[in-house]
């Protein structure tokens, strides 16, 4: 027998005006535009919350997003909805090819290189952008000195991050990784059904994953970083909250450390103590 109150979560319609309640408070809490065009997608991401709490209507849904319990219980649920992760392992090449032919060389070339070189990968989704940074690092190793490396993956879905650390992926979706690169770093499953592959040990003991929302004051990382990849994740704010974040970013990142943009992104214009090395790609002054 069918539920009935799934058919009624079927046929709720999210109204303007709880639209507009819900897409104000999803940009301040999160920084994320929603614009009236996005009702639609917004109504049916949330159908998904709507029936795991078993509440028939988006009135009643947003009543309790704003109650007490649901701003303890609920918020983080409903941003892990409606936050957009889409990313590939070795998106933007150039980015790569730039950290393996410049960055890491110079950092070994550093008297002082007896630290850990730190990156953090800020917007890091479902971990295929950290994975790819371990991998062109541990194939750098294989004809360089020898040093330590730690990579932090933040998001503000928890969810996400669950899949990240989980490091298992379709084979569909690590189709463009070389498999010279495969055989090295990820592990195939037996199952020939649903055919996946797990990162290996190797690469997942180097990267630490934990939430982080842009929105926050004050970033609360416990380290600076030598190199941050803050890739197609600011588009999704205007470019106030965009300044904004990049400034927070650059508390974290140390003195002629590196920041990486989106090829779709830009600084132009914004007041960020960052210099232009190559198009989307600056360091920190």
């Amino acid at each position: 027998m069918v539920d009935p109150l799934l058919n009624d979560i079927y046929k709720a319609e999210l109204t303007l005006d709880d639209f507009n309640r819900l897409s104000s408070f999803i940009y301040h809490e999160s920084g994320i535009k929603m614009p009236p065009i996005k009702r639609v997608m917004l109504q049916s991401r949330l159908q998904k919350r709507l029936k795991e709490l078993r509440i028939s209507s988006f009135k009643d849904y947003c009543n309790y997003v704003f109650s007490n319990e649901g701003s303890n219980n609920e918020i983080i649920h409903m941003l892990d909805v409606v936050s957009t992760n889409k990313t590939d392992f070795f998106r933007e090449p150039a980015h790569f090819d730039f950290f393996t032919s410049t960055i890491l060389p110079e950092y070994i070339s550093n008297v002082k290189f007896n630290k850990i070189i730190k990156i953090w990968s800020a917007g890091c989704s479902s971990g295929e952008e950290p994975y790819t940074i371990a991998i062109v690092i541990y194939e750098f190793l294989e004809k360089n000195p020898s040093f330590d490396f730690y990579i932090l993956g933040t998001d503000i879905s928890t969810n996400i991050l669950q899949k990240a650390a989980n490091a298992i992926y379709k084979e569909d979706r690590v189709a463009c990784i070389p498999y010279s690169l495969k055989q090295k770093y990820l592990l195939r499953s037996k199952e020939r059904t649903n055919p996946t592959v797990k990162i290996s040990n190797q690469l997942r003991s180097k990267i630490h994953f934990e939430r982080l929302n842009f929105m926050d004051d004050y970033y609360n990382l416990k380290d600076k970083f030598d190199v941050v990849f803050c890739r197609n994740v600011l588009i999704y704010f205007d470019r106030e909250t965009q300044e904004k974040v990049i400034n927070k970013i650059c508390l974290k990142i140390n003195e002629g450390g590196y920041f990486f943009l989106g090829h779709s992104e830009s600084i132009l214009n914004m007041k960020v103590p960052l210099k232009q090395i190559k198009p989307t790609i600056f360091q920190k002054i």
